[in-house]
This record gives C-alpha cells, sequence and structure tokens, in this order.
C-alpha cells in the first residue's frame, strides 16, 4: 500500500531573494556565493542560521542581497537540502552549474 504523496513547499526566490551555491568558506561566519544573477557576493550566515545549519562548499543557498552594497554582500537565508536541490532543477528555478 502507498502512502499519498503529499505535495511539499519549497522556499523559492521571491522579491530580492536570489540562488546561489557556496563557492568558499572565508571563515568568521562568512562565504564567498556565486548567484544566479551573475555576482560573485561576500555573504554573511546569520545568527539565527549559525549554529543549526553548517555550509559547505558547493551547497545551495537562497540569499538576500543587502539594501546597501547589495552588488558584492548579501546574508544567507537558507540551505537547500539534495531533495529540494532536484525539485529546483526540475521544475527550471535553478539554472546554476554545480
Amino acid at each position: 500500500m502507498e502512502a499519498p504523496s503529499e505535495p511539499f513547499r519549497i522556499r523559492t526566490p521571491r522579491g530580492r531573494e536570489v540562488l546561489g551555491i557556496v563557492e568558499a568558506m572565508l571563515g568568521s561566519n562568512k562565504l564567498r556565493v556565486r548567484c544566479q544573477d551573475n555576482k560573485i557576493r561576500l555573504c554573511r550566515i546569520p545568527g539565527k542560521l549559525r549554529k543549526r545549519v553548517w555550509m559547505q562548499e558547493g551547497d545551495i543557498v537562497l540569499i538576500e542581497p543587502w539594501e546597501i552594497q547589495s552588488e558584492t554582500n548579501a546574508d544567507i537565508v537558507m540551505k537547500y537540502n539534495p531533495t529540494q536541490v532536484s525539485w529546483l532543477r526540475r521544475k527550471g528555478i535553478l539554472k546554476l552549474d554545480s
């Protein structure tokens, strides 16, 4: 007997948010992220995610550029797990090469 497949929600970029891939860990809760809008930004992990989510190079993340210095700096909003990444690729939302 199969369990009914329940739809699950995956957070997609909205507003100013952009998808990106972690290129390098720079230490001190900072990461270099290559974004979908062809920019490389210095991103920080905010305090609410710092101890809960562990980042590695190659992870797909959702970022929100800062109000000031939006071309170079951003905050990490969330990290996607592999199942969510494959769903984003299937739907055509994620167009990064990892």
